[in-house]
């Protein structure tokens, strides 16, 4: 588990796990507003590196304090602005997981030490370090969702690719 600072004091913990065995139990606790503590699951095969994770991160706080979040809570905003698609429930079935996600990265806003361990506890997987992200995306995957021609990353990165389309999505 990691720490980040992602605008103005405000922290964004992830914790990545492969070989998930409970994700249809996870899915539920989300989709039923049930899961304590409040987080997102992404689907972390279509995640290269954090940062565009926390850019993802940082839109969500920024239309939380203007009061024009598109979903429910913060955590599901995570997911969608990771998608870069302007449709939610698109975003949500892509981007987040599904019952048979086995490689999910879990995210908090604020967490504390405590509800880190407690999420962690509902997981019924390994955790692994982040920096395996990139060893382990599904890069093809991602080059379809995302739409990233081969000119494209002969002049930038994966990850600032989406990230592109993450910052773009409300200017489109």
């Amino acid at each position: 588990m990691k720490r980040f600072e992602v605008c103005s004091g405000a922290t964004l913990s992830l914790a990545l796990f492969t070989d998930v065995t409970n994700s249809k139990e996870l899915l539920d606790l989300l989709q039923g507003g049930t899961l304590e503590p409040e987080s997102a699951f992404l689907n972390a095969a279509l995640i290269p590196d954090v940062f565009p994770v926390l850019a993802a991160g940082y839109k969500a706080l920024m239309s939380k304090s203007r009061d024009s979040l598109a979903t429910r809570t913060l955590h599901s905003e995570l997911v969608y602005n990771y998608s870069g698609s302007k449709h939610i429930s698109e975003s949500l079935k892509r981007c987040g997981i599904s019952e048979g996600t086995s490689y999910i990265l879990a995210a908090r806003f604020g967490a504390s030490d405590e509800e880190m361990e407690v999420l962690k506890g509902l997981i019924n997987g390994i955790e692994i370090p982040l920096e395996s992200l990139e060893s382990r995306a599904d890069h093809a995957l991602i080059l379809k969702h995302y739409k990233i021609s081969t000119p494209e990353l002969q002049v930038s990165s994966l990850s600032d690719a989406i990230v592109c389309r993450i910052a773009a999505r409300d200017a489109l």
